[in-house]
């Protein structure tokens, strides 16, 4: 079954709100009282909205034990790249799997995982077609009225958790310096919704760890911080292309474009898959090959489903497939190209990652920091364009005029054999 973006919102909401209630009883039944769960301040625990809109667009096509490990896989992904974004930035522990046989640095764990593979397929196989039935049930614009209310309200909600909890100590200073009553009342009340948020936060998780931030000044792009994982995110792109396109010569015996974008050799899928493990596995860099191995191959298989299931349903354009391959799944994934994605997570941390990380380490720090803007700025535009000529070869295929001035555009510059050089796998579906 496959959903409109107000059905997943809807999904989103409402398995959010389910979550919090789930958490909610769970830690009432243990600390014997009531204690908010959520990350932020409203009934809602968005982990858990997040991972049913993930395996409902990633996981809508499969049925049975592939539904299950899809779901494990998942949900425990976002389950472990939440604790560390917690560290990360509010440098706190709120769970601790520790004493739990199987786990992995304590926030997630064999059995927990076991418990989200079966929530995850009672959801997609049945929970979602009951929600959807519900939301179709109420009148359209009562529906779209919930939906842009709900978000207003978790947006604003999030950003003053994060504000809040991340401190503001010198505007309170500067608000508490300045000799108005306007200012004093913002102070106090800032100070009020800050001491509630903090003590819900050790409520309700008992912060397990306080962790401490190390600042180190003087070298670009130290560690793996933001600087760090954006560069490399280009690297793997262009490294990305390059591999697939001497492949697909060794192969199939021809050259072919393996580009994602418009302008330039960057495939989008490796470069985020880089920077995603990266970011994930830098503390584990030093682990053994076979847990790397490991790693590469489920996080990669699941990783590069996901990106199949998304451009479809975005683009209505299959990029891939591999259903003349052995032992494939609904040809986005086969086993094969599993076992290169955990041979490239080896061959990436134990051979490149060192070199590539010190050569973006010894540039200078003000050059380092305007190139990465210039970057990021260079490839939205790319990936806006792209996107765009992508959606203009679709509607050509169905024979619509250009009547709109970036239709015209696309169809000057991008022509038909020229988006089929650049994607020549690209096969429209409906």
């Amino acid at each position: 079954m496959q959903y409109t973006w107000d059905e997943l919102f809807w999904l989103f909401f409402a398995y959010s709100f389910l979550g919090w209630v789930l958490e909610t009883a769970a830690a009432a039944v243990k600390q014997k009282k009531f204690v908010n769960r959520g990350l932020i301040n409203g009934p809602f625990c968005i982990i858990y909205g997040m991972a049913s809109v993930l395996m409902s667009i990633g996981l809508h096509e499969v049925d049975g034990l592939w539904l299950f490990l899809g779901s494990m896989i998942y949900a425990t992904s976002l389950e472990w790249i939440a604790g560390h974004l917690i560290e990360r930035y509010y440098h706190e522990r709120w769970w601790d799997y520790s004493k739990h046989r199987w786990n992995l640095d304590g926030y997630v764990c064999l059995t927990m995982s076991l418990v989200w593979g079966i929530l995850g397929f009672a959801c997609v196989k049945w929970a979602n077609w009951l929600l959807v039935s519900v939301y179709d049930v109420l009148p359209g614009v009562i529906r779209t009225v919930c939906l842009w209310v709900l978000l207003a309200i978790l947006v604003l909600d999030a950003m003053a958790s994060y504000i809040i909890i991340r401190g503001r100590s010198g505007r309170l200073e500067q608000w508490e310096a300045a000799d108005n009553q306007f200012a004093n009342a913002a102070a106090r009340l800032e100070k009020w919704i800050s001491g509630k948020v903090e003590r819900r936060i050790h409520d309700a998780y008992h912060v397990i760890e306080q962790l401490e931030l190390e600042e180190v000044f003087g070298v670009f792009a130290e560690g793996c911080g933001f600087y760090k994982i954006v560069l490399l995110f280009f690297t793997g792109a262009i490294l990305g292309d390059i591999t697939e396109t001497i492949f697909c010569r060794i192969t199939a015996g021809v050259w072919m474009s393996r580009s994602s974008v418009v302008w330039g050799p960057f495939s989008i899928v490796w470069g985020l898959a880089i920077a995603l493990v990266t970011a994930m596995f830098y503390k584990y860099r030093n682990r053994s090959d076979i847990f790397l191995f490991m790693m590469g191959t489920f996080l990669g298989g699941a990783y590069e489903y996901f990106c199949s299931v998304f451009t479809e349903m975005v683009f209505g354009t299959v990029f891939w497939d591999y259903s003349e391959i052995p032992f494939n799944l609904g040809g986005r994934i086969n086993l094969l190209y599993c076992f290169f994605w955990g041979i490239a997570a080896v061959v990436w941390f134990k051979c490149c990652y060192p070199w590539i990380s010190g050569m973006i380490e010894k540039l200078p720090v003000i050059f380092g920091k305007i190139s990465t803007w210039v970057l990021i700025l260079f490839m939205c535009c790319n990936i806006t364009v792209s996107c765009m000529v992508l959606l203009r070869y679709g509607q050509r295929q169905e024979h619509m005029e250009a009547e709109k001035d970036w239709q015209v555009w696309i169809d000057k510059h991008f022509e038909d054999a020229r988006v089929e050089r650049i994607y020549p796998n690209a096969i429209p579906v409906e």
